[in-house]
């Protein structure tokens, strides 16, 4: 069994979590959903929670027990970081190491490797901001499942919806089985 924390950003995609959260742990792993606020307003943590059968981490400063700092100790016993959906804003954040939240401190703190799955609008995606960004946390051994081609949530048609739910799950499980990983 790996353990797993699972980063949900505030894309519209962040539903989809709620589906790779129950797929990985009927796999067997042990996930841990980190929840931004602002994806807290595309899904709950209640739905994460009863989906992961494990408290749902929304607050940095929220300790529940024992002296170490809970994020800290998430960032220890990760096998693998996986954000999903990872928003322009977060890939900006952990490009320039910003820890301002929960999931940004736990991606600053860990030494698992990370898979980031992107979603956003296109243009978004397009940017040379978020492609610098982007190619700053590859340079840095992030890897990534690209954002797939399709009708997005807000109107236009192009690159920047969440790839599929298998696709994701497929890298994870590679990413698990490296004998690095």
């Amino acid at each position: 069994m790996s353990r797993i924390v699972l980063g949900i950003t505030g894309s519209i995609a962040a539903y989809k979590a709620a589906d790779l959260a129950s797929q990985l742990t009927k796999a067997g792993h042990e996930v841990t959903c980190v929840l931004s606020k602002a994806a807290a307003e595309f899904v709950t943590p209640l739905t994460l929670a009863t989906l992961s059968r494990r408290p749902v981490v929304m607050d940095l400063f929220a300790e529940k027990e024992g002296w170490q700092p809970g994020h800290i100790q998430l960032a220890d016993d990760a096998d693998l970081l996986l954000i999903a959906p990872a928003t322009a804003n977060v890939l900006a954040s952990l490009a320039h190491g910003f820890a301002n939240d929960a999931l940004t401190a736990i991606a600053l703190a860990t030494r698992a490797p990370i898979l980031i799955a992107p979603a956003m609008n296109g243009k978004m995606w397009l940017h040379l901001a978020t492609q610098k960004n982007v190619e700053t946390l590859k340079s840095w051994g992030a890897q990534f499942v690209e954002p797939a081609e399709g009708l997005l949530a807000c109107g236009y048609e192009g690159v920047g919806r969440l790839a599929p739910v298998e696709d994701i799950l497929a890298a994870a499980q590679r990413v698990l089985q490296k004998p690095d990983a």
